[in-house]
């Protein structure tokens, strides 16, 4: 499956460490803005075609699928040219923080019988499959609390993900990840509550997030998010019977699975080390090849786009807001 890439982004290096593990996925070309900066990428990297202006990669007859790594501000944008170019689009979470958008993109790619999936690598992880496994088999009751962070210190000031303008954010940036392991486990919230510290490039953008969610059987959810503080990763599942803890959920480079019981005992639960891009990538092209169906669809990225939009309403205003 021969792929391009809109944009240099830093994000890109582990995608093409995905892609290059895998015979079935071939990182064809990059866009840039300039010639220039796109030929220095090519170069560096060993991809065959480089491109001056996203318009072109789009225009190129053998990229059947694209891989968009842009601000977020640029998302729906660029995933719905690229969709109505004819391409296949793989597009880095957040997709959007606004539902409708969401719906358009999707809507778009329906009419244009092209494949759209949100990128949330670790959804893609043997070690996120094991924990839905456990909370299906009740390993430790039944679910009552789940606690996620994510959280890192962005020291550079130019950073995207400080601007405002650029749908920057701790809550867009590391806490989606957060909400979307939180919906992975109890469905789609039925309110939210949340607060946030302002700071970034000062036009106002969240550098650290806090939100509560309520879920159908009385399932309650916490996270914590931030560009400003070291929180580190974590996700933990409560029930009445014990917890199960990861440690690494998001990037699942030390990937294993503890389940802490009410007695204090503790079972680890190791689970093979696994690429989450390659497999994201491999799981695009199996799908456009008709030989798999994509893990991530319109329902899973337009319930993320809500319950983001959500939270931000709450916090803003500073109220209970009601998904039902």
């Amino acid at each position: 499956m021969n792929w391009g890439i809109l944009s240099t982004a830093h994000i890109n290096r582990m995608f093409l460490a995905g892609a290059r593990e895998s015979p079935g996925v071939e990182i064809l070309a990059v866009a840039s803005r300039g010639q220039a900066r796109a030929d220095a990428y090519a170069g560096d990297n060993g991809i065959e075609r480089a491109y001056g202006s996203y318009e072109a990669l789009l225009a190129d007859p053998d990229v059947e699928a694209v891989y968009i790594s842009l601000p977020n501000s640029l998302h729906i944008e660029w995933t719905i040219r690229a969709l109505e170019a004819g391409k296949h689009v793989l597009c880095e979470k957040p997709l959007s923080r606004r539902a409708r958008e969401v719906e358009r993109a999707f809507d778009v790619a329906e009419t244009q019988q092209r494949l759209l999936m949100e990128a949330f690598m670790y959804r893609h992880n043997p070690q996120t499959r094991r924990l839905t496994e456990l909370v299906a088999q009740h390993a430790v009751g039944r679910v009552r609390v789940i606690r996620a962070t994510f959280g890192f210190v962005a020291h550079d000031p130019e950073n995207v993900r400080l601007s405002a303008a650029l749908d920057g954010g701790a809550l867009m940036d590391v806490g989606c990840y957060c909400v979307s392991g939180t919906r992975l486990i109890a469905g789609e919230p039925e309110r939210v509550a949340a607060e946030q510290a302002l700071g970034g490039q000062g036009d106002g953008v969240d550098v650290a997030f806090t939100g509560v969610m309520r879920f159908q059987n009385d399932i309650a959810a916490h996270f914590d998010a931030g560009l400003a503080l070291v929180s580190g990763d974590l996700l933990e599942v409560v029930g009445d019977e014990g917890t199960i803890r990861l440690t690494d959920p998001w990037h699942c480079r030390n990937p294993g699975i503890d389940v802490i019981r009410g007695d204090g005992g503790v079972e680890r639960i190791e689970v093979e080390t696994e690429n989450s891009y390659r497999l994201e990538a491999e799981n695009m092209s199996a799908a456009i090849r008709g030989e798999a169906n994509l893990l991530l669809g319109r329902d899973d990225a337009v319930g993320q786009a809500r319950t983001i939009e959500a939270l931000y309403r709450a916090a803003d205003d500073g109220r209970v807001v009601s998904l039902c």
